[in-house]
């Protein structure tokens, strides 16, 4: 007997018409259907009026593990596997990594049903640069490590797209706008699709006043990246230059950081002169 296969759905964040026409032939036909939750895969497939013939099992961070090797059992035996996650993209914050390194490691084929993922989603809907963006999963629950993980982020020149839930999220921007400035751009998608789909744009100050009132909901975040920081020596020098043609210091520092991206504020560039007189 052949082999079987192994097959990624993506499922409707929120719309079940957003299903693509392969995820629902796959849940017709797929001889087993692992789900992070097998009682939602049933209310999907029943809002698109369709029967589940093969085996539900479920699939989650928990019991994955354990899974696989059953899983691969079935594949060799020649079954088609079906992983779908809650909602969008498996292995995206999401259960099914473990289960596709274990069939590469097995030589059986893994094929992905493409369709909705709430980074994308949320990135497209932003407003901010998507040329380049990194994606980091969900913010740490733990403030000291949320705030350092915020830290790291803070040359970051990519857009960042990361999930966050509801009742940390006030909490994550304030320590945003503490570690990356206030003025930074920020997005925060909520529901995304569903009938209360919410985008709300803003600074991190702004968003973090707005957080504190409470929200609810499925939460995507999308971090504008991090405005190249102009040399400081090279100001330090231009502003000296400006002093010894007889302009005040403060006036060559404000000259030397007017229409400059990134420049640091007059008054840090002003001690750097100071210091580089020492």
């Amino acid at each position: 007997m052949a082999d079987g296969r192994l097959l990624l759905g993506a499922t409707p964040l929120g719309q079940p018409g957003d299903a693509s026409p392969r995820l629902v032939a796959a849940l017709r036909t797929a001889d087993v259907v692992a789900a992070e939750d097998t009682r939602r895969v049933r209310t999907l497939a029943k809002a698109l009026d369709v029967h589940i013939a093969g085996k539900v099992v479920s699939l989650f961070d928990a019991n994955e593990a354990a899974r696989v090797p059953a899983l691969l059992t079935e594949m060799q035996g020649g079954a088609t596997v079906l992983v779908v996650s809650d909602a969008g993209m498996p292995l995206i914050s999401d259960p099914g990594y473990r289960l596709v390194v274990a069939c590469a490691e097995a030589g059986l084929p893994v094929s992905c049903l493409p369709g909705p993922s709430a980074v994308t989603t949320a990135l497209a809907v932003s407003g901010l640069p998507g040329e380049k963006f990194c994606f980091e999963g969900f913010a740490p629950r733990k403030p000291a490590a949320r705030r350092a993980w915020l830290a790291a982020l803070a040359d970051e020149r990519r857009t960042c797209v990361f999930f966050e839930s509801p009742r940390r999220l006030a909490d994550c921007l304030r320590d945003a706008a503490d570690e990356l400035g206030g003025e930074r751009r920020v997005v925060v998608c909520r529901e995304l699709t569903k009938t209360h789909e919410e985008v709300r744009r803003g600074t991190l100050a702004e968003l973090a006043d707005w957080a504190v009132e409470g929200v609810l909901g499925e939460i995507t975040v999308v971090l504008a990246g991090a405005t190249p920081r102009a040399d400081l020596s090279a100001l330090v020098a231009e502003v000296n230059r400006l002093a010894a043609d007889g302009m005040r210091v403060k006036d060559a520092c404000a000259q030397a950081i007017a229409d400059v991206p990134g420049a640091v504020s007059r008054r840090e560039l002003y001690d750097a002169v100071l210091r580089s007189r020492d």
